[in-house]
């Protein structure tokens, strides 16, 4: 896979946000794309930009409300194939361990 981004969509509102984003996220599995959610957004990896951005789409359609949020971030390599993964994987390299997760110490 060649492209990867970071999506967050969310409604504009003061309670629970959960549901609608349980919305955008699911909207994803209607796409040839691969995802990770985490507490800050989605990681999507796609062969294409189109299909990312296709499926971009149908997320921020998938949410209701009157206002909706979202930021989308791509890291667009062209000229090797690789997977989010990796980037993880170079910087424990330089760490010299594994990063942290969730609370980890």
């Amino acid at each position: 896979m060649t492209v990867v981004a970071l999506l967050s969509v969310a409604p504009v509102i003061e309670d629970s946000m959960a549901g609608e984003v349980a919305k955008a996220v699911a909207a994803l599995d209607e796409f040839d794309v691969s995802y990770e959610t985490n507490p800050m957004g989605t990681v999507i990896e796609a062969d294409d930009i189109g299909t990312l951005f296709a499926a971009a789409q149908a997320a921020h359609e998938a949410v209701d409300g009157d206002r909706v949020s979202t930021v989308l971030k791509i890291d667009d390599k062209r000229t090797r194939e690789f997977e989010a993964r990796e980037k993880v994987e170079a910087v424990e390299r330089e760490l010299g361990r594994e990063a942290r997760k969730g609370r980890d110490r």
